[in-house]
Parts: C-alpha cells; sequence; structure tokens
C-alpha cells in the first residue's frame, strides 16, 4: 500500500480573525472535548490506510492542551504508522499562553518534530488590523521554546495584501522573519472570502486593500529577498532552505493519496476527492455514532484527473516531469496538451522542453491562469 498523508482538523481557536473563512469555532471547552470524542472515534472506524506524514491544521490546533495533542499523535501513530511519521507538523498560533517551552516539550517527547507559526506580519499595525494579538517579540519568544526543546524545523506564515500595507513594511516582516532564521517560510496573498468581516470591509473600502499590481510587487519582494537569503523557492508560496521542504505538503503537490480527519477536513483517495461536512454538531454526531460522516465526493478520471495532477505539479519549482507523467497516467504529456501548449507559447509563462514543464518566473505572478488552462471539469 502507497504511503501518504494524514491530516488532522482541530478547529478551534482563542478567538476568529477577520479574514479568514476555515472551519473553526471560538474556543469552548464542552465543544472541544466533545470533538475530541468524535474525532477519536473517527480515527477508531477508519481502516486501509498507512501514513508517511501527520499534519495538524486548524483552527488552532495549540488551543488544546498538550497531553491531548500528545495522546492524538499516539493514537494516530498506533493507527496509521506503526513504523512512526517520517514528518509530524502542528499549526501554532505564537500566543505567549499557548508556546511556552513546557508545550514544545511534550510535543517533541510526542513525536512532533515540525512547527508552523501562524505569524502573518511581523508589524504590530498589522497585526491588529487582522485582528492578531501577538507581538513580534512573542513569535521569537515562541521559536527559541521550540528550539530549546529540540524542535529544529520551524516554519512561518506571513500574509501580504494585507489592507493599508506599503512595500516597506512588507520588506519589514521579511526581514523580522528572517532574523529567525528558520527552516520554511510561506508568503500568501490575502484572499478576501465570503462572510467574514474582510468581506464587508472590502464592500465599503475596497481601495483600502492592495490592487494587483501592488500584490505582485509584494511578492516579487518576497521572491527577492528569501531567494538572496539562501531560501529555495520551491511552490508558488512556499519557500525553504535546502533540504527542508514541507514533506506532508509536496505529496498533495504530486498528487498523493492523503486522508483527512475532523469536521471540513477534505480526502484523496483512489481517485475520490471528499470533503467533510463542515457543520460541527453534525460531524460531532455522526463521528460518536458509528455512523458515516456527511461528505462532498467527487470522483476525478480521464481530463480531470490529468488536469488536477498538472495544476498540482505546476505549483511546484520542478513542475511536470514528462516521463514520469507518462509512466504514471498513461499519456504523452506533449501531444494530449498540444493546443493549450500552442496557446500558451507566446505568454512567456511556461518553460517546455522535452522533459519537463515548468512555471517561468513570470508564470508565477499569473500561476492561476496558467494552471487553470489545464484543468478539465470533473466528467
Amino acid at each position: 500500500m502507497a504511503r501518504g498523508g494524514l491530516y488532522v482538523h482541530l478547529p478551534f481557536c482563542p478567538y476568529v480573525c477577520p479574514y479568514c473563512d476555515f472551519a473553526k469555532w471560538p474556543l469552548r471547552r464542552s465543544q472541544a472535548t466533545r470533538y475530541l470524542a468524535a474525532i477519536t472515534a473517527e480515527i477508531d472506524a477508519a481502516t486501509d490506510f498507512e501514513a508517511s506524514t501527520l499534519f495538524f491544521g486548524g483552527g488552532t490546533p495549540n488551543t488544546y492542551g498538550s497531553a491531548d495533542v500528545a495522546a492524538l499523535v499516539a493514537r494516530l501513530r498506533d493507527r496509521f504508522a506503526p513504523g512512526g511519521f517520517a514528518e509530524a507538523s502542528i499549526e501554532m498560533n505564537p500566543d505567549p499562553d499557548l508556546c511556552t517551552h513546557e508545550v514544545f516539550e511534550a510535543y517533541r517527547a510526542a513525536g512532533i518534530d515540525r512547527v508552523s507559526f501562524g505569524v502573518q506580519s511581523f508589524v504590530p499595525s498589522e497585526l491588529q488590523t487582522l485582528g492578531r494579538r501577538h507581538s513580534p517579540d512573542d513569535v521569537g519568544a515562541a521559536v527559541a521554546h521550540a528550539r530549546a526543546a529540540g524542535i529544529d524545523n520551524i516554519s512561518l506564515d506571513l500574509i501580504f495584501g494585507t489592507p493599508l500595507q506599503t512595500t516597506d513594511s512588507w520588506r519589514a516582516s521579511l526581514a523580522y522573519a528572517l532574523s529567525l532564521d528558520p527552516e520554511h517560510i510561506s508568503t500568501y496573498g490575502l484572499t478576501i472570502e465570503d462572510d467574514t468581516p474582510f468581506a464587508e470591509w472590502y464592500a465599503r473600502r475596497p481601495q483600502d486593500f492592495a490592487p494587483n499590481d501592488l500584490e505582485g510587487d509584494l511578492y516579487a519582494v518576497a521572491i527577492e529577498m528569501l531567494v538572496a537569503a539562501g531560501y529555495e523557492h520551491y511552490e508558488i508560496s512556499n519557500f525553504s532552505k535546502p533540504g527542508r521542504r514541507c514533506a506532508h505538503n509536496a505529496n498533495y503537490w504530486a498528487n498523493g493519496e492523503y486522508l483527512g480527519l475532523g469536521v471540513g477536513a477534505a480526502s484523496y483517495r483512489g481517485g475520490t476527492r471528499s470533503v467533510h461536512t463542515r457543520d460541527l454538531a453534525i460531524y460531532c454526531d455522526a463521528a460518536c455514532d458509528g455512523r458515516a460522516i456527511p461528505s462532498d465526493d467527487e470522483h476525478l478520471e480521464g481530463a480531470a484527473m490529468l488536469g488536477e495532477a498538472v495544476m498540482l505539479a505546476l505549483r511546484t519549482r520542478e513542475g511536470v516531469d514528462v516521463a514520469s507523467f507518462a509512466e504514471r497516467y498513461g499519456v504523452d504529456f506533449h501531444e494530449y496538451y498540444r493546443a493549450v501548449l500552442n496557446d500558451l507559447a507566446l505568454t512567456g509563462t511556461l518553460d517546455v522542453t522535452p522533459a519537463r514543464v515548468a512555471l517561468t518566473p513570470r508564470g508565477r505572478f499569473l500561476a492561476n491562469d496558467v494552471c487553470g488552462a489545464f484543468v478539465a471539469p470533473a466528467e
């Protein structure tokens, strides 16, 4: 059996950020306790999956006590990875009360060896705009605690395009991030999601948000500074020191299989993509009662399956390996996508060789449009 990625969604937050539309809820202890019982039941009911990587996402996973997280890791390892995980990551808010030395000691003892901090900005005014309650110094303290506990794989998430952000303030955030010497940095352009406070703000004052040309400039600054500092730009939004790519996410981009546990979690198995209900009560009731968890399923085959694989591969620096594509899918890439490649030939967005097809530096700025050209609807 091929080994895949295991994702576990822990949806509770000490506070809810105004830009976020993930499946998340403000922390209520009674709900959190019931949810832990539900996800434990889902773990016990799951079959026929072997995991190589583990990723706790949210929400704010470190809202749960470290003993609860450690117990989940042990249960997940026993169920899905008896030989241990090659990589075990947890997303964290760098809030001081959630990031003590004791927390990281417990994580490390449990087998968590990678931490991804949701920093978003190192500029105090931008943190306030984003609804974040930590300070830049809190991030430095959290990183220091993690390293002191023996966790030597640190990732920092940053957002560009924040309302009223400038090129200078973005450079300041990147410089502060680099001063902490993390193994990995992710930079994401702000997305205005429906039914969030930011969507309401945007509807009132769109001029407060970064126009496309400024977002492009900010992205270019990130590439310039991080590559100059020795990070490889290995995926559109992700940069790492050599040898420190996120293995869990690399499986997604390779169109590998993954199992998602928890409310709103996504899985991809046997060509079928499924997403659990985002209704917390429905999820908990179904899992605790041993019933099938309501999900939206989509089976990908033919052109839709191929397009998904191309879109994911093009996000990476290496792009599509033509020989591997033919071996896995039985398709000559150049022949199958001749019309698309011809349409894109003069745009300067693709580097096309007999062995490989990848985005050019210009293509990374237009990735959604370029990748979308290969995507076909599900059949």
